[in-house]
């Protein structure tokens, strides 16, 4: 009996532990994730303060010296009065143009600028020196080419510019240099041993603005510079004053050629009939339309050419 008692229980133990080894694994408790941290929450940044607009104010412009100052200018010629109180005032580094029909009065004033020809009335004054009654002053700032200009023809060109140095008081060395230098500027270094009589036009008024130029002048009173001179001489003279104003230099010029006042010269007057009818900044002047158109207006417009139908016919 104990045999079988042990049998019996041999035979349970052994069918639990079959039925052991055919249950599935057990799958291994799955771990919870850990909680998550609530992020704290974020500071509102702090409002910016709006910076203080600096607002920088442009330093008001120095007033420019006046360099040529012209008061009351009159001048009479029997009944007729050429210049009929002329006011203006030339600021320095200046370009400034004077134009006018014919018979305007524009070379009678800048003849009584240049100390040429007496007012009957009115003051000039260069650099605060008045030109009639402190001559040599006045004198010693400016260069002057003025309008039918006589040079001293029987002299050679190199004889005239060494005269006009010494004249100014330059010594032998300065005028050698200057006038290689205006030589060469001018394109007269072939010419400077012919006497100026054998000089065309257009030379003989080159020539005659480096004589006003060789002792560097703080203003130059120029009266129709450019009449006879070829276009490329004529650019040359032009970067020559430009440089010179842009260095502080002032200009005083007179020409027929609206263009070319229109183009080099940053301020205008128009004088007819001995008065000034305009005078300001190119800009004020013409006012939007072109300095001949501006000047056509003021001077009286043009006038149609009537009863010349003979012209149309022709002779032969």
């Amino acid at each position: 009996m104990e045999d079988s008692e042990t049998d019996v229980n041999e035979v349970t133990s052994a069918s639990e532990a079959a039925d052991e080894t055919t249950k599935p694994a057990r799958k291994p408790a799955a771990r919870k994730p850990a909680p998550r941290k609530t992020p704290a929450p974020r500071k509102a940044p702090a409002p910016r303060k709006p910076r203080a607009t600096v607002v920088v104010e442009p330093e008001p412009e120095e007033p420019r010296e006046v360099v040529l100052k012209l008061s009351g200018l009159v001048k009479r010629f029997d009944d007729k009065t050429a210049v009929a109180g002329i006011d203006l005032d030339i600021h320095a580094g200046s370009f400034f143009g004077i134009v006018g029909p014919n018979g305007a009065g524009k070379t009678t004033t800048l003849s009584m600028v240049t100390g040429l020809l007496r007012p009957d009335a009115g003051t000039v004054t260069v650099h605060g020196a008045d030109v009639w009654s402190d001559p040599v002053v006045a004198k010693r700032k400016m260069g002057v080419l003025p309008d039918r200009l006589r040079l001293f023809d029987r002299l050679t060109g190199a004889q005239l510019l060494y005269y006009s140095g010494v004249l100014r008081g330059l010594d032998k060395a300065t005028i050698r240099m200057r006038t290689a230098d205006l030589a060469s500027a001018f394109g007269l270094e072939e010419s400077l041993n012919r006497l100026v009589t054998d000089y065309s036009a257009g030379m003989t008024k080159k020539l005659a603005l480096a004589a006003a130029m060789i002792h560097s002048p703080r203003l130059l009173v120029l009266d129709e510079p450019f009449e006879s001179v070829d276009p490329v001489s004529a650019a040359n003279v032009i970067d020559i004053l430009q440089k010179y104003v842009a260095a502080g230099g002032t200009i005083v010029i007179s020409s027929h050629t609206m263009n070319l006042i229109e183009r080099v010269c940053d301020s205008v007057a128009v004088i007819v009939n001995g008065a000034v009818l305009a005078s300001g900044t190119m800009a004020e002047v013409t006012a939007g339309k072109t300095l001949e158109e501006k000047f056509v207006e003021l001077a009286g417009g043009r006038k149609a050419a009537e009863g010349m139908e003979w012209l149309h016919t022709f002779s032969d």
